[in-house]
């Protein structure tokens, strides 16, 4: 473990995959924007940088974890940003979803100073970065990945190369266009329930294991019941990968109507101040579509 880890963004999944940096015995730096977010961290033995460029200066590899394409560029040549402090051979590693056509953009800036750059993303919700088990698409240079597959398997279980830069962003957008489908569909499936009058837990229990089963479904769909609409992923954060997977629909011709009914319907729960709750709340557009709470008897309704 002779190289350096340095962490940048501190957020719902920056903060679990950062310490299981920690707990596989890296020498880690880290910085966020709100500093008050690494306090933990720096008690548990990372060191605090002023800027990404300082800790750009002391670590050999960086990692990024922020929420969209202009973060990411900031971060890396903004105002103190990374490439004011990294030194010729460094690698830094993406863990953004953000454009692929940016991706490859900056994978060149950085490349005219000798610093290689993977883009990361991840998929498995806080709970994915909190045990460590995140699956991982990798874009980039097959070297570059095997340098960075110690640093990939403390954070994910589940790390895939799949083609050059921007390559890794292609494939997370696939993931989101799943994900988010998936949550178009739990939505249907429980307001249907609801309405035909039955009993959600049992109705969950019954189809958990069959064809129709999926991680969004065992994981979020007791949520849904139980109206608790804690972040695994914020729908603001969602809803930025949607236009992101829109954004590419469009270059590429490609018609995707899920996505663009998902769009819309997260636009309206964020103009309700919905915006930080999970995305699994996409339910709440449909519920108010059919004058239906899911969870509640109708007469608990209003």
């Amino acid at each position: 473990m002779s190289e350096k880890a340095g962490f940048i963004g501190l957020g719902i999944m920056g903060q679990g995959m950062s310490r299981n940096l920690l707990q596989a015995g890296y020498d880690l730096t880290v910085w966020n924007r709100t500093a008050s977010k690494a306090t933990d961290l720096i008690r548990a033995g990372a060191r605090p940088a002023a800027t990404p460029a300082a800790l750009a200066a002391r670590c050999d590899v960086i990692i990024i974890c922020v929420s969209d394409t202009p973060d990411v560029e900031a971060v890396l040549f903004g105002e103190d940003g990374v490439i004011h402090g990294v030194g010729a051979g460094a690698l830094v590693i993406d863990c953004s979803t953000i454009s692929p056509i940016k991706t490859r953009e900056f994978a060149n800036r950085l490349a005219d100073r000798g610093v290689a750059m993977l883009d990361a993303p991840v998929s498995g919700g806080s709970e994915g970065a909190a045990k460590g088990t995140l699956s991982i698409m990798v874009g980039g240079d097959a070297a570059q990945v095997a340098r960075a597959m110690p640093f990939l398997q403390a954070m994910g279980k589940t790390i895939t190369h799949v083609g050059g830069n921007g390559a890794g962003q292609m494939v997370k957008l696939v993931n989101q266009i799943l994900v988010v489908n998936g949550m178009f569909a739990l939505g249907e499936a429980f307001l249907f329930a609801q309405a035909g009058g039955l009993d959600l837990e049992k109705t969950l229990q019954a189809v958990t294991g069959g064809a129709a089963g999926s991680w969004a479904l065992s994981n979020r769909g007791p949520q849904i019941i139980q109206r608790d609409w804690r972040p695994g992923f914020m729908i603001d954060l969602q809803q930025k990968d949607v236009r992101l997977i829109l954004e590419a629909a469009d270059e590429l011709g490609v018609p995707l109507f899920g996505c663009s009914t998902v769009f819309h319907l997260y636009r309206t729960l964020q103009s309700r101040g919905c915006g930080a709750e999970g995305n699994h709340a996409l339910i709440k557009a449909l519920e108010h579509l059919a004058g239906i709470e899911v969870g509640r008897a109708p007469e608990d309704t209003e």
